[in-house]
């Protein structure tokens, strides 16, 4: 990623001081992510509950609180974005309470009524599911979340989403110039 890259997205993350931001990080799509918690000892948590067996613990999907400027923050940047690791939120509330309202979406159920995991913090997930969000459905999945943001299809898009009084909003962002 580049440094012009890495500047804007570091600044559209971090764009309200008051907010924390989070990632939802897909363990199984990052491969170093819990040496990194080790190095780094950014605040996290896994998402699933309980005690768990080594290779789940690898796989499982994070909440981080991040940084602004940390050597955490400045990895997943350069590092995650346009590989798929994630997604990224703001809200107000803390870890524990954003911890919960995701855990609530991790399993699903289909229309014949199986049980699945819901991999939403896949950004190629989240960015065709939210949009297909009723009203109901929108404020559950945003709750204390006021924004997600997530890497889009073309190199170097940013998407936000958000919810608000008006319905939910989606913008793009271009990142770098496309050079064709």
């Amino acid at each position: 990623m580049s440094e012009e890259m890495h500047k804007k997205l570091n600044k559209e993350l971090f764009s309200d001081p008051a907010k924390n931001v989070y990632a939802v990080l897909d363990g199984a799509s990052v491969p170093v992510l819990r040496d990194k918690f080790y190095e780094e000892e950014p605040e996290h948590a896994c998402l699933y509950a309980g005690d768990l067996e080594p290779d789940m613990e690898e796989v499982a999907p994070y909440l981080v609180r991040l940084e602004q400027g940390s050597r955490f923050t400045d990895w997943l940047i350069s590092n995650g974005w346009g590989n798929h690791w994630g997604i990224f939120a703001s809200a107000s509330e803390d870890l524990r309470t954003v911890r919960k309202h995701f855990r609530t979406f991790l399993l699903v159920q289909d229309p014949e009524g199986k049980t699945l995991y819901f991999r939403y913090y896949d950004p190629r997930v989240m960015r065709v599911y939210l949009p297909t969000c009723n009203e109901e459905e929108s404020r559950a999945v945003f709750g204390p979340i006021q924004w997600y943001v997530m890497e889009g299809e073309e190199e170097g898009e940013l998407i936000r989403i958000r919810h608000d009084e008006e319905g939910m909003r989606q913008e793009s962002v271009q990142l770098a110039a496309v050079i064709t």
